[in-house]
Formats: structure tokens, C-alpha cells, sequence
């Protein structure tokens, strides 16, 4: 099996990439992966507020990604140092899949985190990849609620 590494900036493009084709609903145009890859490449730097882990894979691109982002939070005695972060991608080629990438790079990335002093994470699963954070001590939350709100554009639409 492949090893799990801290991702680089120069993984930015290829994280972006497995984000667009094998997470979102609808993949990102080749502006937008852009958008995404620029971004992450800075958030991936030293002081950057990104944390990944990657599997590599025959080629130079990417098996494998587990990416979190890390935001404060006011401190309590759970959270001394107002750490929380998303786990905002988890994502394996399906030629990659059943072979424990995503769980090695995931409990890479969670070990790292809690060195870092994280201790808040949450995540949004699917109901194929519940297992897999269950089994790293993630667990379900009825409380937990979102919603999205688009922006207006100059018309007045949202779309």
C-alpha cells in the first residue's frame, strides 16, 4: 500500500481536481478549478489555515486526498486553543478505491491536526463514507444544521 504525505502547494491542482470530479454535484468549469487551485496553494503554505494528506499515484497525479481547514474558535476547556477545522475533502479515484488510501490519508491528517492542537472537527458524509469516519471516531450529530445562501447577482437573480 501506498504511504499517506502531507500535501505540498504543488498538490494544490490535483486536490482541486479530485474535489471538482468525485465530491461536488456538479464539476467546476477549468476558471473555477483554477479559482480553487490558486487559492489552495497559498491555504497550503506553512502559516496557511490548510492541512492535507495525499496518496500518490502511477503518473503524477493523486490517488488519494483528505484536505481540512482550520478556523478559530473561541476557547472553552474542550477547545484550549480555539482550534476547530472542516474536513472539506476526502476523495479516492474509484480505480484507487478499497485498498484503505482514504482511511490512511484521513488518520494521517487527523494525528497532524492534533499535534497542531485541534480538537474541534466536523465533517459532512455521505451515507457510503459514514463507516469510514465512524471508524476514526467521528460520530452523527441531529443538531448539527446548514444552509447556503447564494449571492444576489446585479440583477437581482441568484442564478
Amino acid at each position: 500500500m501506498s504511504q499517506a504525505r502531507m500535501a505540498t502547494p504543488a498538490d494544490a491542482g490535483e486536490i482541486a481536481r479530485l474535489r471538482s470530479e468525485l465530491i461536488l454535484s456538479e464539476p467546476l468549469d477549468e476558471t473555477w478549478l483554477k479559482v480553487c487551485a490558486d487559492q489552495l496553494t497559498t491555504r497550503l503554505q506553512p502559516a496557511g489555515d490548510a492541512r492535507a494528506y495525499v496518496v500518490d499515484a502511477p503518473g503524477g497525479r493523486l490517488a488519494t486526498c483528505a484536505l481540512g481547514l482550520i478556523h478559530p474558535v473561541l476557547p472553552a476547556p474542550k477547545y484550549p486553543k480555539g482550534l476547530a477545522v472542516r474536513i472539506h475533502a476526502v476523495a479516492t479515484e474509484p480505480a484507487h478505491r478499497r485498498h484503505g488510501y482514504a482511511r490512511a490519508a484521513l488518520a494521517a491528517l487527523l494525528a497532524h491536526l492534533e499535534r497542531d492542537g485541534v480538537t474541534l472537527y466536523e465533517l459532512y458524509a455521505s451515507e457510503g463514507s459514514a463507516p469510514l469516519y465512524e471508524g476514526l471516531g467521528f460520530s452523527s450529530d441531529p443538531a448539527l444544521m446548514r444552509m447556503t445562501r447564494f449571492p444576489a447577482l446585479t440583477d437581482g437573480s441568484t442564478s
